[in-house]
C-alpha cells in the first residue's frame, strides 16, 4: 500500500512538473545505458545522463508495464531513449529485483535507492531541531545525573522533572542554542535545539529516572527532553524548483565551518511561510567583491560580478527557516550567500 500511494503522488508531481518542462540538456559524455549499484542516488545517476541532474523527473518515461517505475534498485538498467524526438530516462527492472521473494518485495521500499545522500542528513530528518523561542523552556529538563556525576553521557543515569505523560518513554535531550536571526530584517526565526543525546524513562515519578542511551555531547543540568518521535526516515524526494523566486540567504552551516562544500548541511531563512518545500532546488549565488581598482582614480572601488556558487536541495521545511543540502559546489559556499531559482 505504501508503495502504491507513493507512486500515486510521485506520478501527480511528475505530471505537473510536465507543464513547466524546460530543455534538458544532455551530458556531453552520457552513456547510453547504466546498471545501478548499491550505494548510488538517483542524483548521481541523473548526473550521468544530464547536464543539471535535478532535472530529471521532467524527462522520466513512466513505463506502464512497471509497477512504481519511480523507485529504483540495484540491478536496475537505466536507458537513455528518445520519444517523439526528445530524450527520455527508461528504467528497465534488472534480474535481482525480479529473483526477490515475496517477503522481500513487501521490503522492496526500503532497498530502494535513495535520492540524495542519506548519510549526510539522516540525524536531520526527525528531530525538532528549530524550536519556538519558549518551547524548551516549557520542556521536561534534567535535575542531576543520578550517578553523582557533574556531567552525564552514554550508559549513564539521570533524574528529570516535568515528564508527566507516561505514554512516553523515550527522550531525545536538547541544549538552547544560537537564534536564527534573519540578516535582511533581524527577525529572530527560531532557535537553534542542539542535539545531545536519546534517554529511557526506568521510572516514571518527581524526579523520573532515565537512562542515557546514546550521546553525541556531555549531557547537564538544565538540558531539555522531547519525546522520541517514530518517523521514517524519507529517503525520496522530488527535486523541483519552485514557482517562484523566493530569495532568502544561507544563515548557517553545520559543523562550524567556514567554507562549505558538497553534502554538507545548512539552514537557509525561507520556510513553508514563503513556500518552501521539502524537494526544491535553489541555486546558490556568490556576492561578487568590492575591490580598489590600482589603474583608474576616477572609479577605484569596482564591485565584482556576482557568480554562481552551486546547488542546495532543501530536505526538511519548518515555518521561517528550513533544511538544504549542498548539492553542487562549484566553488566555495560561504554563510550569507543569497538563494535564487536554478
Amino acid at each position: 500500500m505504501t508503495r502504491r500511494i507513493l507512486g500515486i503522488i510521485l506520478g501527480t508531481l511528475l505530471g505537473s512538473l510536465t507543464a513547466f518542462a524546460q530543455t534538458v540538456a544532455l551530458n556531453p559524455h552520457h552513456p547510453d545505458r547504466y546498471v545501478v549499484v548499491k550505494g548510488d542516488t538517483l542524483w548521481d545517476i541523473a548526473a550521468r545522463f544530464l547536464k543539471d541532474p535535478w532535472l530529471w523527473p521532467e524527462i522520466w518515461y513512466q513505463n506502464p508495464d512497471i509497477h512504481n517505475p519511480h523507485l529504483i534498485y540495484p540491478g536496475d538498467v537505466i536507458s537513455l531513449v528518445y520519444v517523439n524526438g526528445k530524450p527520455r530516462l527508461k528504467v528497465q527492472r534488472g534480474p535481482a529485483v525480479a529473483r526477490l521473494s515475496p517477503k522481500a518485495r513487501s521490503q522492496s521500499l526500503a532497498q530502494a535507492i535513495p535520492t540524495i545522500p542519506l548519510d549526510a542528513i539522516r540525524p536531520f530528518l526527525t528531530r525538532p531541531l528549530v524550536v519556538g523561542e519558549h518551547d524548551l523552556e516549557r520542556a521536561p529538563y534534567v535535575l542531576a545525573s543520578a550517578d553523582e556525576h557533574l556531567i552525564a553521557g552514554a550508559g549513564d543515569r539521570i533524574y528529570a522533572r516535568g515528564i508527566q505523560d507516561k505514554a512516553h518513554a523515550r527522550y531525545n535531550l536538547f541544549r538552547a542554542g544560537d537564534a536564527y536571526v534573519d540578516p535582511d530584517t533581524g527577525e529572530v526565526l527560531g532557535y537553534a535545539a542542539l542535539y545531545l543525546g536519546e534517554a529511557q524513562v526506568q521510572r516514571f515519578g518527581d524526579p523520573a529516572t532515565l537512562a542515557v542511551n546514546a550521546s553525541t555531547r556531555e549531557i547537564a543540568s538544565g538540558d531539555r527532553l522531547l519525546p522520541v518521535t517514530d518517523e521514517n526516515t524519507r529517503a525520496h524526494f522530488l527535486p523541483h524548483a519552485p514557482a517562484k523566486d523566493v530569495g532568502g540567504r544561507i544563515i548557517a552551516v553545520m559543523d562550524g565551518v567556514r567554507e562549505i562544500g558538497q553534502y554538507q548541511v545548512v539552514v537557509l531563512n525561507r520556510g513553508t511561510r514563503e513556500g518552501i518545500e521539502v524537494g526544491h532546488v535553489l541555486r546558490v549565488r556568490q556576492a561578487g567583491e568590492t575591490l580598489r581598482d590600482p589603474v583608474d582614480p576616477k572609479h577605484r572601488q569596482v564591485r565584482l560580478p556576482d557568480e554562481d556558487a552551486g546547488l542546495v536541495m532543501v530536505f526538511r521545511t519548518f515555518e521561517k527557516v528550513s533544511f538544504g543540502l549542498v548539492m553542487d559546489a562549484r566553488r566555495p559556499i560561504h554563510v550569507l550567500d543569497r538563494l535564487a531559482r536554478p
